[in-house]
């Protein structure tokens, strides 16, 4: 992957599934509610000075939540930081 470039989306790895549950709790203290479901979908990464990933995850019902989530570099030893987060609906089509 080109350092800037946004990469494909990709399903959900181990590495991935921790980085949502370290947020999770900020998420939801942000939203001001607790989800009944939390299942990461998918994720794209952008390789800046550190990682910015955009992730989709299943908040229940036909409810998505995309978060952004920055990851600096390690040797920073900083936070996850998690930005403003869109929310979606399942759009089903007959």
């Amino acid at each position: 992957m080109m350092c800037g470039a946004v990469s494909a989306a990709k399903l959900a790895t181990a590495e991935m599934l921790q980085i949502v549950d370290e947020v999770k709790a900020r998420l939801e203290e942000k939203e001001n509610r607790k989800f009944p479901v939390f299942k990461t979908m998918e994720f794209k990464s952008q390789v800046v000075a550190g990682i910015n990933y955009f992730i989709k995850v299943h908040v229940g019902e036909e409810e998505f939540i995309h978060m952004p989530v920055f990851q600096s570099l390690s040797h920073e030893n900083k936070p996850l930081v998690l930005s403003t987060v869109r929310k979606s609906e399942l759009l089903l089509t007959v």
